[in-house]
């Protein structure tokens, strides 16, 4: 499971205060100047007062660069690990694409060599050209990631056309099928970049019109198959294949090697391999149990990974690669690839640590029935860690912690392992305007906990969300270990909230201050900051819904609901009006601890039984549908600070140093600071 960043900053080493560094906010845009993507200077590492963060605003979205500190401090044989698993997480990058839309690939092929081979192109075409595609790039196709909807690209088809012809008379090499001319070639393409009726929704799970929830969503998860055609199927793969529909008949197309995505897979292996001599004992063992998954495809190998993945507890580099989280699935099972690096920080991990200690006091205090409570919690790890790269469903839109495996029956059995991936929390704050917080508080109190305890709560509670929230709760015999099967559409939104709904619970519990996390003199101004910040997302997480009424992102689905069931019943939360503006204001925290409570023991006992109705219910009134005009409220206040709907960021770069002998003798890190020369680069098209 993943956490989405929601405005937080660094905490320190023992969790007793905050890091509170803000840039201001600066917009750099990139040039369109002759053929893009081949002047860009790579910047070396550099000290923090001389980083810039923020790089360019594209619409609503910010493209940021990500820094790793303390690269160059791994030893040698850590950074060449690093480097081959670089190589593997940007080798499955072409997966990622086909899963999330059938014409991926070939759009995004269009794209970049029109961007390549632009000297003859128009400059307002070639400029709208390149902004579509940086935002392409960004959402890993034509589907806003937070919205699941698909956007077009701002000129005329005709305009596009030309552009086509002529990249075409300057070298460019497009995508025809056989025989097919290049007039004929543009008119296929067109609705695909200007059409919003043409494939509308990447993942729709809540469909109009009582539509089949696969049938009505873009993605490349399923090809002509319906929710009533799995009824009485028995998938043999469900996390890692494609499901088709031939004949009458469905197939899983399997992704391994001599299956679907073969090329992409075994070069994944081969890297794989190569970082094999450079991993610890436990990692190699690790390494190894993944290969096999992706040699058989089986779910006994994956399951094998799994509980490797977890005991390897000491290894100061890790991976995560591999088909994972659910999320793009209207139904919950398909995994989409992602593949991401990172290395630990141990000056940040202490606080993540002392929680995961205290996980069985936190389990056995949890506000649910105690059927539900585990016993003798198994082990989990806790790391805060610097990302290197975040590729497939892990990027350029990234997460802020993550918690692994999401096998209910390996977590209970063996533990888990989750993260706080603290330089994007960083890079996340660091990018964002000083002016925003100020816009949605109601008083200067508020406001002023918020600049002095926002970021510490925050970041506490995504620990607490990964560590002790996805780790907890037993599901009934009955369910087999698989609350997902029961639950379907409903799941990923509903564990998300259980989530957040545990995070929320323990960071008003005294126990916090036992245990040294927080200091007793600030912990009811950090519980006010915490549930007031959480209150008052709810109103600017609707800006990154720019059309409809309808959320369908999981973790904006979550929070929406948490938020609402409160209002509805509890009287912790008031709806204010100030200037034609509106807010939400918490205003007791103890009554809003106790709708937590209520809640999320009716969440986990949704999840530990099964009960797709209740979830469908809950989430129905209280989580999926807003009211337009409020948003568009929200979207001009937003606008009106300048502040990002959502975040792109550009990847860290390696490079590996080789002797006369073709022997690695170091590995390099730089910052590209730059989209559009990072995605060309990946494409091979530099």
């Amino acid at each position: 499971m993943v956490q989405i960043n929601k405005g937080k900053l660094v905490m320190t080493l023992r969790g007793l205060g905050a890091v509170i560094v803000i840039s201001a906010f600066v917009s750099c845009g990139a040039q369109d100047d002759g053929n893009v993507g081949d002047t860009t200077m790579q910047e070396p590492a550099h000290s923090e007062s001389e980083r810039r963060y923020l790089l360019e605003r594209v619409d609503d979205a910010a493209v940021v660069q990500l820094y790793a500190d303390g690269f160059e401090r791994l030893a040698l044989n850590e950074k060449i690990l690093v480097w081959h698993l670089y190589q593997a997480a940007i080798a499955g990058r072409d997966i990622y694409y086909d899963q999330r839309y059938v014409h991926n690939l070939e759009m995004r092929e269009v794209l970049e060599e029109i961007l390549t081979h632009s000297d003859g192109v128009e400059e307002q075409t070639r400029a709208a050209v390149h902004k579509y595609a940086k935002l392409f790039w960004i959402n890993s196709g034509p589907f806003n990631n937070q919205t699941a909807r698909k956007f077009v690209m701002e000129t005329t088809p005709e305009m596009f056309g030309d552009a086509v012809r002529a990249a075409a008379v300057a070298g460019a090499q497009f995508p025809l099928q056989d025989s097919e001319t290049l007039e004929h070639f543009i008119t296929r393409f067109k609705p695909l970049f200007f059409d919003l009726d043409v494939d509308p929704i990447v993942t729709n799970k809540t469909p109009r019109d009582n539509q089949d929830i696969l049938l009505a969503s873009a993605n490349n998860l399923y090809d002509g198959v319906s929710m009533d055609d799995l009824s009485g199927f028995e998938e043999r793969y469900s996390l890692n294949s494609r499901l088709v529909k031939r004949g009458g008949r469905l197939i899983e197309e399997v992704y391994k090697v001599d299956g679907r995505y073969d090329s992409q897979i075994r070069e994944i292996v081969t890297h794989l391999e190569d970082a094999l001599p450079y991993a610890t004992e436990s990692m190699a063992h690790s390494l190894k149990a993944l290969i096999q998954w992706y040699r058989t495809g089986e779910a006994v190998d994956q399951r094998a990974y799994d509980i490797a993945w977890v005991a390897d507890r000491d290894s100061p580099v890790d991976t995560i690669n591999g088909f994972t989280e659910v999320y793009m699935d209207a139904r919950g099972a398909k995994g989409a690839w992602e593949g991401l690096v990172f290395y630990v920080n141990q000056e940040k991990t202490e606080s993540m640590q002392t929680i995961a200690e205290h996980a069985q006091w936190f389990e056995d205090h949890m506000p649910w029935d105690p059927k539900y409570r585990k016993e003798g919690v198994r082990g989990i790890l806790a790391n805060a860690i610097e990302v290197v790269v975040e590729i497939g469903d892990a990027g350029p839109v990234t997460p802020i912690g993550i918690n692994l495996p999401n096998d209910q029956t390996v977590r209970e059995e063996y533990g888990s392992k989750s993260v706080s991936l603290t330089n994007v929390t960083e890079a996340y704050d660091r990018s964002r305007p000083v002016t925003y917080r100020n816009e949605f508080t109601w008083t200067e109190e508020e406001a002023a906990r918020a600049e002095a305890w926002g970021s510490f709560a925050g970041d506490l509670n995504t620990h607490m969300h990964e560590v002790i929230g996805h780790a907890s709760g037993l599901v009934s015999d009955r369910l087999e270990g698989n609350p997902q099967t029961f639950l379907k559409e409903q799941y990923s939104a509903l564990e998300e909230a259980r989530a957040d709904l545990v995070a929320l619970y323990f960071i008003a519990d005294p126990k916090l201050v036992e245990i040294g996390i927080v200091p007793s003199e600030n912990h009811e101004d950090i519980i006010r900051a915490q549930y007031e910040g959480y209150t008052r997302n709810a109103l600017l997480q609707l800006r990154r819904v720019r059309e409809g009424s309808q959320i369908e992102q999981d973790h904006m689905r979550n929070r929406q609901m948490v938020v609402h069931w409160i209002m509805e019943n509890t009287d912790a939360i008031d709806v204010h009006e100030r200037d034609g503006k509106t807010f939400y204001v918490m205003t007791d925290w103890k009554m809003f601890r106790e709708g937590v409570a209520e809640l999320l023991a009716e969440v986990q006992r949704i999840k530990s039984e099964g009960d797709y109705d209740a979830a469908v219910e809950l989430f129905e009134s209280y989580g999926i549908h807003f009211d337009p005009i409020l948003r568009d409220e929200i979207l001009e206040r937003v606008d009106r600070v300048a502040l990002p709907a959502y975040s792109g960021f550009v990847m860290p770069k390696l490079t590996a140093v080789r002797n006369a002998n073709d022997v690695i003798e170091d590995v390099t890190i730089s910052y590209p600071m730059d989209l559009t020369s990072q995605m060309l680069e990946y494409s091979g098209k530099r």
